[in-house]
């Protein structure tokens, strides 16, 4: 890769490791337009201020637009996207492997008994601490679909 392609794969990932802007992103991937309230809702957890720093930093890249009924991926966000598709899929193979991992009996080493003494009270014999089994990994959150507010205007 040149230096130039270095580059810009820099700068296009340090836009999209800015907090949130991947979520952003994720939240319009579905096409439909949303307002700041139902994009806020959509990314969850994020305030106000942080959502206008990164609408307007994805609009500067060209990456969201803004229209009458709110925002929307561009062209070249709708690109990038399609590109990032394969994320779904791939979280759900690896969350299933960490979940197997997680569950997966765990090799422990003997345990051994404490050894009595002559000068120490006689100790019970240790028994093996039985081990539960993590529990699996919650599943990886989806965008629910923006409700149809067609009607409200």
């Amino acid at each position: 890769m040149s230096t130039k392609e270095n580059a810009a794969v820099s700068q296009l990932l340090a836009l999209l490791e800015a907090r949130y802007a991947l979520r952003v992103l994720w939240a319009l991937r579905d096409g439909h337009a949303q307002t700041f309230r139902l994009l806020q809702d959509s990314v969850g957890g994020i305030t106000p201020n942080t959502l206008n720093t990164r609408i307007k930093e994805l609009r500067e890249a060209g990456i969201v637009g803004h229209g009458s009924d709110g925002y929307s991926l561009t062209l070249s966000g709708q690109d990038l996207l399609k590109r990032l598709s394969d994320l779904q899929a791939f979280a759900g193979k690896w969350q299933l492997g960490q979940a197997r991992k997680a569950a997966a009996p765990v090799a422990a080493a003997p345990v051994a008994a404490p050894a009595t003494s002559p000068a120490s009270p006689a100790t019970p014999a240790a028994t093996p601490a039985t081990t539960a089994p993590a529990p699996a990994a919650a599943p990886v959150p989806t965008a629910a679909p923006p409700a149809d507010d067609s009607h409200h205007g």
